[in-house]
């Protein structure tokens, strides 16, 4: 839950909280944070932006069947697995920026005596989301959910009783073949209305040979193997320092799925980050150097740059997202006059980036 925090000093150097409008005989004061010398005020920082990356892959589980050995030999089928393997395949990537505090940017708002400093809205980790109005804070969405996929079903509840009563593994294999064998047949005097219970309904019919296929495909998959594909989510948080071609995220094995960065055993996942305008620093003048000294009590806040975030695995492109970033961008000052007595200025701040949202009078 975000904090509010109401600065109250009156003349008699007591905190008060009233309902009824304050009068003030001296501007609120901001100023840098440095630790153990601010000893009266509220610190609040500006956010840098960073990212939470989600991954989402599928994992493909491959089982022999138990009549492997016979596959080629009763049912031509080549290259069949013969012992268990997992295959990882990299389905989505997503990001999603929010504020992170930037310990380089904090700031404090001083309590003086005879002022009244304004209602600050803060996030529970310190960002400034707003001054003299209410403003929600925003949190990271819940991450997808894994799903396991549909497991293979138990090939022996399609086997007849002499299947079952064979004695040995090769004999099972040979009646499971002519029971495959039979079913194909069945299937085909269905289609061709050869069968004696040909239904005459479509419907009844294609329910026939759904079931029909069924049970040719499970009793198949004990020379052909068995799969079972499960979507597994990874999340973590990337943190961009500085504008960059080529930043390995981590990197992804078709054989052992998501590693670190520093894994060699898969391919990298590389991460660009450019900056799309340039933001112009202000020109150094007399007028200028006056302005800003009247100023350099108000309140801080940042003007992001737009930039551009992409995200490619083995040449293919993941993310491709232009977002404005606050450590990119630079640092103004909302004037201290805002916030005097003559005024109530109500500002709400982006909490990703840390600039301005609205700004009312």
């Amino acid at each position: 839950m975000r904090q509010y925090i109401f600065i109250l000093s009156t003349i008699f150097g007591l905190l008060s909280v009233v309902c009824c409008p304050l009068s003030i005989t001296a501007q609120t004061e901001v100023e840098p944070f440095v630790p153990g010398s601010t000893l009266e005020g509220v610190t609040y920082y500006l956010p840098r932006t960073a990212f939470r990356v989600t991954v989402i892959a599928e994992k493909t589980t491959i089982k022999p069947g138990d009549f492997y050995k016979y596959a080629d030999r009763y049912l031509r089928l080549q290259n069949v697995p013969t012992e268990e393997g997992v295959q990882w395949s990299l389905k989505s990537i997503t990001l999603e920026p929010f504020g992170k505090p930037d310990k380089n940017k904090a700031y404090s708002i001083k309590i003086k005596s005879k002022t009244v400093a304004p209602l600050v809205g803060l996030s529970r980790d310190g960002l400034l989301l707003s001054i003299n109005c209410d403003a929600d804070e925003s949190f990271l969405a819940d991450l997808p959910k894994p799903e396991k996929g549909p497991a293979p079903e138990n090939p022996r509840s399609y086997m007849t009783q002499e299947i079952l009563a064979a004695g040995s593994t090769a004999k099972m294999a040979e009646l499971c073949a002519q029971e495959i064998y039979d079913i194909r047949e069945s299937k085909n005097a269905l289609v061709r209305g050869e069968a004696d219970n040909t239904p005459k309904d479509g419907a009844q019919l294609k329910l026939m040979l759904d079931q029909l296929d069924k049970q040719a495909s499970v009793l198949e998959s004990l020379f052909s193997g068995t799969s079972q594909t499960d979507t597994e989510v990874f999340s973590f948080f990337y943190d961009p320092q500085q504008e960059t071609d080529r930043d390995i995220l981590f990197r992804f094995s078709q054989k052992l799925g998501l590693l670190d960065a520093d894994n060699l055993a898969g391919d990298p996942v590389i991460a660009s980050v450019k900056v799309m305008e340039s933001i112009p620093s202000t020109v150094p003048s007399e007028d200028v150097a006056k302005k800003r000294a009247k100023m350099e009590h108000g309140v801080y806040y940042n003007i992001p740059a737009r930039t551009k975030v992409n995200i490619s695995y083995k040449g293919q492109e993941y993310v491709n997202l232009e977002t404005p970033m606050a450590q990119f961008g630079i640092v103004e000052i909302l004037s201290n006059t805002l916030f005097d007595k003559k005024t109530n200025t109500q500002v709400t701040f982006f909490q990703t980036t840390g600039g301005t949202k609205d700004v009312m009078e």
